[in-house]
């Protein structure tokens, strides 16, 4: 059984003697609710034959599919104890745990589809924070190489941030920034993998708005100081040599030692105009006007301030 599993079945297997049931009046509003999720998640050939059992039979019996990797049957299992006992405190329980199923075996639009709907209407259930990180986790796991659309990757970012937001005492808070530092750190690498492409169309204009938009939106990552760097080759290929050598010294005042930097400063001074900031051997003499990423100098966005 995996870690996450075991965790997780710990965390909401239902207390045999807390078992509850709706008030009529309840269960007139949910039920609606119910049967549109039900056929929303599964069509009629998915499901079961209908073999009356207690909740508590259909839940083991889903369980032990779990504990045997056998993810399809488990999730049809654990919504059969919906089906059957749609006001019980095992439907909630099982609810989870079909997203869970679905979650294990790759089927993550359907793991979504089932936690959105646990999220809405289990909004105040001590699992839900549980809920909005395997939500993440869903998109996250769905990233792909920066050579295709990164659709998946903004949902993550999205997904993951609630999570944070939500709940920021939790676990899964903590190990969401982590997943965030990663998304966002793919995303910059999106818009230097386009940027370096309209450089090689010799389309200037576009590709400094990629690299200015990873200086600016993504400034945090591994992308900022090659994003330096191509801003000062694109500013010298267009003869904006003023604003190639403000690039250099915002690269050599946060990157000295870079190759990066090491590499704008050649070309500034094969040009005949080095970066005002410093040399690469560290010469430190730097411009005033040089701003370290995230400076905002009375909150304007940072290459205003530099601009």
């Amino acid at each position: 059984m995996s870690v996450r599993f075991a965790m997780l079945r710990r965390l909401i297997v239902p207390s045999l003697l807390s078992a509850f049931r709706l008030s009529v009046a309840a269960a007139l509003l949910v039920a609606p609710l119910l049967a549109f999720g039900l056929s929303a998640c599964s069509s009629d050939k998915d499901e079961l034959p209908y073999v009356e059992r207690s909740p508590e039979k259909i839940y083991d019996e889903a369980t032990k599919a779990m504990e045997d990797k056998n993810y399809k049957q488990a999730a049809k299992l654990f919504d059969e104890v919906e089906r059957q006992h749609p006001y019980s405190q095992w439907a909630t329980k099982a609810q989870l745990m079909a997203a869970f199923a679905h979650y294990q075996d790759l089927k993550y639009d359907d793991a979504i589809v089932a936690l959105d709907r646990y999220i809405q209407l289990h909004p105040g259930s001590d699992q839900v924070s549980y809920a909005y990180y395997l939500k993440g986790l869903c998109y996250y796991e769905q990233i792909a190489d920066v050579g295709r659309d990164q659709k998946i990757t903004r949902q993550a970012l999205d997904a993951l941030n609630e999570v944070v937001r939500r709940f920021p005492s939790t676990e899964y808070a903590r190990d969401a920034k982590l997943k965030i530092d990663l998304t966002t750190d793919h995303l910059a690498g999106k818009e230097m993998a386009i940027g370096r492409f309209y450089m090689g169309q010799q389309n200037y204009a576009a590709a400094i708005g990629r690299f200015r938009t990873v200086v600016d939106t993504y400034q945090t990552t591994s992308h900022t100081a090659e994003a330096l760097h191509r801003l000062v080759e694109c500013y010298l290929s267009v003869g904006l040599l003023s604003e190639a050598q403000r690039a250099a010294a915002i690269l050599g005042h946060n990157f000295p030692g870079s190759d990066w930097y090491q590499d704008s400063y050649a070309l500034l001074s094969n040009a005949g105009a080095p970066p005002e900031d410093k040399s690469p051997a560290g010469d430190d003499k730097a411009a005033d006007k040089t701003v370290p990423p995230g400076d905002t100098k009375g909150g304007g966005s940072f290459w205003d301030s530099l601009f």
